[in-house]
């Protein structure tokens, strides 16, 4: 079984392009939003990562034209040197800063063998049509080019060599979404990037963060190639990997669009039946687990559950998200199936409160949930249990920005 990563060589922009080329994550613009932020901006990820802005308003983003035009962008890029390739493999130390928050990890090409075996660990299902798309955007590019997310245990040599490493002068700093600051220095020592190796391979697990559609997806492309590709590159996948203690997961909300037809006071009898609730004077974010915000006729209210109504193993079902599902949003709203039912909608605590007072207050919705968010050790624990989590259960912010590393599939 080959270890858990290794270096590779990284196609990058130059480094007075970085700041052009950057961009937020593919999957949380849509097209309109995509096109607003690549405006007169031609080296901008966007157009490799969302190449439908190049293309007619309202093309379907699964045409071929779309898996056309990000590789002919994405070849134009490199041919004009925005984007080069580092001759060597190495690792990357990456920082990100927002506000005062800092975590700082490591670009890495992680085996896509030890995803297969659950070693690179889950905890989400995955759609096929999302999956599908990755796998043909890769397919299209040859390429990875938006990296997953991972955490590791924190781990003492790794954090040492990190200091080291991020001592001198980065090769990047650049500002993205949300004010954050992404810093990347290379680490390119041989005697370095073997005790990076050594260090991850003495790892029990991985963990995936956010990415589980693009590590999908890197698997099937693998499988795919394996014993008709020149190299084996294609049996690795772009990732980041940080410290669980380092990472920060914000809270993900919940709005809904009627009550099930209950009056309002109905349905406060119901909740009340599991919960026990308080009027509060301006918002509540539910400060502790177990207690939630709920935002209902213009005024807010703490619930918090029953003591009786909260398993005492499973790891899943402990989670507060869980706890929401499982005894207000399906038993009173009727909800079985949040993935799915339109009357459901997710808001990231990063938009904060006063955007769940707006979607009620619009009449859009009906009533609004605030969440504790979800902790990495619950993570890694329903992970480690083979289990996965209940749709929308973690938003971790800050995001990790496109174009900075991208793994070429030689």
């Amino acid at each position: 079984m080959p270890g858990l990563v290794r270096p590779f060589r990284a196609l990058r922009p130059k480094p007075d392009a970085a700041g052009d080329v950057a961009a937020p994550p593919y999957d949380v613009l849509n097209s309109a939003e995509a096109r607003v932020k690549a405006k007169g901006k031609p080296y901008s990820f966007l157009h490799i990562s969302k190449p439908e802005i190049d293309l007619p308003e309202g093309t379907d983003v699964y045409s071929p034209a779309v898996y056309a035009k990000g590789p002919e962008n994405f070849k134009n890029m490199i041919a004009c040197g925005v984007l080069i390739r580092d001759e060597t493999p190495c690792y990357y130390a990456y920082r990100m800063r927002m506000g005062a928050h800092t975590q700082t990890g490591l670009a890495v090409a992680a085996s896509v063998a030890n995803y297969d075996t659950n070693r690179i660990r889950k905890h989400e299902f995955t759609r096929p049509d999302k999956e599908d798309d990755r796998v043909r955007q890769i397919e299209a590019l040859n390429a990875q080019t938006g990296p997953v997310l991972l955490a590791y245990r924190k781990h003492a040599e790794l954090q040492n060599i990190l200091m080291l490493a991020t001592r001198s002068e980065p090769l990047y700093e650049v500002k993205g979404e949300n004010a954050v600051m992404h810093m990347i220095w290379r680490i390119d020592d041989a005697a370095t990037v073997a005790r990076i190796t050594v260090a991850f391979n003495d790892m029990d697990a991985l963990y995936i963060a956010d990415g589980h559609h693009r590590s999908a997806a890197a698997s099937r492309v693998a499988a795919a190639r394996r014993g008709k590709a020149k190299t084996d590159s294609h049996e690795s996948f772009l990732a980041v990997a940080f410290p669980h203690d380092q990472m920060r997961i914000l809270d993900y909300n919940r709005v809904i669009k009627d009550l099930n037809g209950l009056s309002a006071k109905d349905f406060l009898a119901k909740v009340s039946e599991r919960f026990t609730m308080a009027p509060v004077q301006g918002q509540i974010n539910a400060p502790v687990p177990t207690h939630f915000g709920m935002y209902l006729g213009g005024a807010w209210h703490e619930l918090t559950i029953k003591p009786e109504h909260i398993p005492t193993h499973d790891p899943v079902a402990r989670l507060d998200v869980s706890l929401l599902q499982n005894n207000l949003i399906a038993p009173v709203l009727g909800i079985s199936d949040p993935r799915r039912d339109k009357r459901i909608d997710f808001v990231g605590g990063i938009r904060g409160l006063g955007e769940l007072e707006a979607r009620v207050n619009s009449g859009e919705m009906a009533v609004a949930f605030a969440l504790h968010a979800t902790r990495m050790d619950q993570l890694m624990a329903v992970a480690d249990a083979g289990e996965v989590m209940p749709p929308k259960s973690t938003w971790f912010e800050p995001k990790l920005a496109d174009g900075l590393v991208s793994h070429v599939l030689d």
